[in-house]
């Protein structure tokens, strides 16, 4: 039996179908059997890393601790499993194709002609058992980006067939996800899709070992007997995924599938205790039984796209469970904010959160929300840009620093509160000015967020930016109030800043939301939520009396 076993998760029939949810529901459900499990997505766009990209191209970009600019699909093994993640998790094609030409360029190929195969396969191969190799885990689940019969997938999809042939029966199998679509104006579930899916996959060497059909209606045993006649799989093979109403349902949604028990006997592991998913039921008797609601506002400038923002809801959904409070989040645009609309558009708010973003556009809108939270007390956390839209705001309406401001936003601001650090300032490459990956803070005692942090007196989190806090505006700000209660020991940067005279106000340089998992909600959304059921009740209260 090999040390390491190997799961290949494909797409058939269209994009967005949830591999990374059904990879993460089998992970968390050969987890609770005490499997160390651990996932990795292959990507096949050409870009290195998805860093560059708009979040309206790509969604997300999510950062793990050793400062990899990684899929969006990661945050959600890491809410799934509790296990971190890095770079060795996320594979593109972009990173591919540079590494081999790095090794030709360094003669490693000894003069010969550098080809798809072997020489891509072979570094994909590579790639895929980097996490297998280190001993470390029982079961490594490989997620292939994108869908079966894409050009950009061929060479992932040809290195898992030599992969699948190498290993040998037992150590590696297919989970093919796909679509069972159903037609309204025939008034039944079409099998076809899933079968033209299955034939593209075979005509590339591959037989799928576990179809996972993604539908919107029961699919019954008569069409799953059908699905694995004509898929060429077995009918216990033939796993139905219904839309569920929560993406933590799934895994216990797989669990009655049977997908997990299947898969161990296709790998011939030993039957394995049941999966011990007490506290995952814990946590979805909270999700769907809360016993408050409140509102939040989340201000950005990608809003139109969930994926946006995928950590910051899913963090918030934590919190909401943490706290028994069903969280309704209200997105707000930040470009369509003005001093004509303010009021109206933050009626009924419990919190504000002001998230991260680059560049100038929607600016002002978010430095007005920020305001907003300030002077009403509503409850307010700043990630990242929205911080730094709380320093500035702070500069211009608390000390009359008139114009204050980035120079990410205005290079000639007369007061530039956040600016790049001098060693930043030289850099040419986008990716090298950033500061990326898990810093470590220092918190002063005796403030908000070190009573969040249940006191303790260092923390270390994820961070993706270039401008920081420009220090020559902090003696000022401190003495009118702004405390600066966490701070990088090594650099003597702000992380953290809080006004203790409002109910609830922090601003963090870092992201908290992407280590807020299931199992350990992140501090700061669970304080938020606790203090915007505190505004909710008072408000209740006050309009009461």
């Amino acid at each position: 039996m090999a040390a390491t076993k190997y799961v290949f998760v494909t797409g058939g029939v269209t994009s967005s179908l949830g591999k990374g949810i059904i990879s993460a529901s089998l992970a968390k459900l050969l987890q609770a059997r005490g499997l160390r499990t651990t996932i990795q997505k292959l990507d096949p766009y050409i870009n290195v890393d998805p860093g560059t990209l708009n979040p309206y191209e790509h969604g997300e970009c999510y950062v793990t601790d050793d400062g990899a600019e990684t899929d969006l699909d990661l945050g959600h093994y890491e809410r799934f499993l509790n296990v971190r993640t890095s770079q060795a998790n996320n594979v593109t094609t972009g990173r591919i194709y540079q590494s081999v030409i790095e090794k030709e360029r360094r003669g490693e190929f000894l003069g010969k002609t550098v080809q798809v195969v072997p020489h891509i396969t072979n570094e994909i191969k590579e790639r895929i058992q980097l996490l297998g190799n280190s001993g470390e885990y029982d079961v490594v689940i490989t997620e292939i980006g994108g869908t079966v019969g894409d050009i950009e997938s061929l060479p992932y999809i040809e290195a898992v067939r030599q992969l699948l042939w190498e290993l040998g029966d037992g150590n590696a199998i297919v989970v093919h996800l796909t679509l069972v679509p159903f037609l309204s104006a025939a008034g039944e579930l079409k099998t076809k899709p899933t079968q033209h899916s299955v034939k593209t996959l075979m005509e590339s060497g591959i037989k799928a070992d576990i179809l996972v059909c993604r539908t919107e209606h029961e699919i019954s045993e008569e069409i799953k007997q059908k699905l694995a006649l004509f898929c060429n799989v077995k009918k216990e093979a033939v796993i139905q995924s219904i839309d569920a109403d929560t993406i933590y349902a799934v895994p216990l949604m797989m669990q009655e599938e049977g997908l997990d028990r299947v898969a161990l006997e296709k790998l011939q592991m030993p039957v394995l205790p049941e999966p011990d998913l007490d506290s995952w039921n814990e946590f979805i008797h909270r999700l769907k039984n809360p016993k408050k609601k409140v509102t939040i506002g989340l201000i950005g400038k990608y809003v139109e796209l969930q994926d946006s923002y995928k950590s910051i809801l899913e963090a918030i959904i934590h919190a909401g469970a943490s706290n028994e409070a069903e969280v309704k989040v209200v997105s707000i645009h930040s470009e369509h904010i003005s001093e004509n609309n303010l009021e109206k558009k933050m009626a009924g708010l419990n919190g504000i959160i002001v998230a991260p973003g680059f560049g100038e556009r929607g600016i002002e809108g978010k430095i007005k929300a920020v305001r907003y939270a300030r002077e009403q007390g509503i409850p307010f956390l700043g990630i990242c840009l929205g911080m730094q839209m709380a320093v500035i705001e702070f500069a211009r309406n608390i000390l009359g620093l008139e114009n204050a401001n980035s120079t990410e936003m205005n290079e000639n601001a007369p007061h530039p509160v956040i600016d790049l650090m001098e060693a930043q300032k030289t850099i040419v490459n986008m990716g090298g000015t950033m500061r990326l990956g898990a810093w470590d803070c220092e918190l002063s005692e005796d403030t908000l967020v070190s009573e969040v942090y249940n006191k303790a007196a260092t923390i270390s989190e994820r961070h993706r930016h270039r401008y920081e806090f420009n220090n020559d505006y902090k003696e000022q700000m401190e003495a009118a109030g702004m405390v600066f209660s966490g701070i990088n020991a090594e650099t003597g940067l702000v992380e953290i800043v809080e006004l203790p005279d409002h109910p609830w106000f922090i601003g963090v340089q870092y992201h908290p939301e992407y280590k807020s998992t299931v199992a350990t909600p992140h501090p700061l959304f669970v304080g938020l939520v606790e203090a915007a059921v505190k505004h909710q009740e008072q408000h209740s209260s006050a309009s009461l009396a």
